[in-house]
């Protein structure tokens, strides 16, 4: 076996294509649409590469592709964080130690190379696509959500990293008998008197400008959260643009106070992973079909994001935004994960324990020192 960085066209390809050959008797893992994962390597379609140096690695086994891993510094990341953090990610390989050694020591020593003092992972070149799954494997991973077979966590362990953080899901189901708590309904009631909060739904009208009302709030909102780096107005406007067509309004909720200032948001985005099972990452010749009939009449959904902006912090205004996006989602078989919230954001885990969501997955995040 070898390690050798991807050099071409060829390769690139080869690197792309090797979930599709690992995952293909997996009945859990819903193959990404192809397409979509060549933009990520893509400098022209995904501005996050501007402000990063990065380099993808094979694994070859007698010339065959059997494993791969990109490592990267985040520019923008790195002078946030005051520190000098790579990170790594899109790891695959076969059920082999010694391979997962390779990739991974590739990863670290290109990273030292480049004066990094640790290596942090499993990362994307995608927005909160971060972690691998150690707990819930199933059902199968929503829209923009990791999935790994469980050994990879072992090849990580065994080469060193220790967990620096998980990041944990819950479920509602509405066929399961889930209904908002009586006690959440008095409280948000209270809340929306009190404070004069108003809900409304996402105004495809004037899309461009709502999504300038998110990247505020969210940015308000998620500042001081671990993880957190600042996102140029590029990357923004490229995810505003791929999600356009599967945005419902209904699943985009911003909150109000009296004088009509945002203060809060929620994003659940409808969860195409269920639609696109089975096509093996090709919308022809029927996925594009199945996508455009599909997306409106689905009851799957991600919640994706919800914020507040520290003036509205801890007085309940997060569970009336939630209230508001289940009551606007809701059908008898609605099913939602919320994905994913950090192990230690307590009151936002009390919150969704009041909630009364299920607890379904968790993801780690791997650190280890290489200075």
């Amino acid at each position: 076996m070898r390690v050798r960085p991807v050099a071409d066209r060829r390769d690139m390809r080869a690197f792309v294509d090797l979930p599709y050959r690992l995952y293909r008797d997996d009945p859990v893992w819903v193959a990404p649409l192809r397409d979509e994962q060549r933009k990520q390597f893509d400098p022209r379609h995904n501005p996050l590469l501007d402000h990063c140096e990065w380099q993808l690695f094979l694994l070859e086994d007698a010339g065959q592709v059997v494993g791969r891993i990109a490592a990267f510094i985040d520019t923008l990341a790195v002078d946030f964080w005051k520190e000098r953090i790579g990170l790594f990610g899109y790891f695959e390989c076969i059920r082999n130690a010694e391979g997962a050694r390779m990739l991974l020591e590739a990863a670290r020593e290109w990273l030292r190379a480049r004066h990094c003092t640790a290596m942090r992972g499993p990362w994307s070149f995608v927005s909160q696509e971060w972690g691998m799954v150690v707990e819930g494997f199933a059902p199968p991973p929503v829209i923009m959500a990791p999935y790994n077979p469980a050994y990879y966590n072992a090849f990580l362990v065994d080469f060193g990293l220790d967990k620096v953080k998980d990041l944990v899901c819950w479920y509602i189901s509405a066929a399961e008998g889930y209904d908002i708590p009586p006690r959440i309904l008095q409280l948000t009631d209270a809340v929306a008197r009190r404070y004069g909060v108003r809900v409304r739904p996402l105004d495809m009208r004037c899309y461009d400008r709502e999504v300038q009302t998110l990247i505020e709030l969210s940015n308000a909102s998620i500042i001081d959260n671990w993880g957190y780096s600042p996102v140029t107005e590029a990357e923004v406007q490229a995810m505003a643009r791929d999600l356009k067509p599967v945005i419902q309004p209904k699943g985009v909720l911003f909150a109000e106070d009296r004088e009509g200032r945002p203060i809060g948001f929620a994003i659940a985005l409808p969860d195409v992973n269920a639609l696109i099972k089975g096509l093996d990452g090709r919308l022809f010749p029927v996925g594009l079909l199945k996508l455009l009939w599909g997306i409106p009449r689905l009851r799957q959904y991600r919640m994706f994001a919800l914020g507040v902006i520290p003036e509205y912090q801890g007085k309940a205004v997060d569970s009336l935004i939630y209230r508001a996006l289940y009551e606007s989602l809701y059908t008898p078989d609605l099913w939602m994960e919320i994905n994913y919230v950090l192990e230690d954001n307590w009151p936002m885990i009390n919150g969704i324990a009041k909630l009364g969501a299920r607890p379904l997955r968790r993801y780690r995040v791997y650190e280890m020192g290489i200075g």
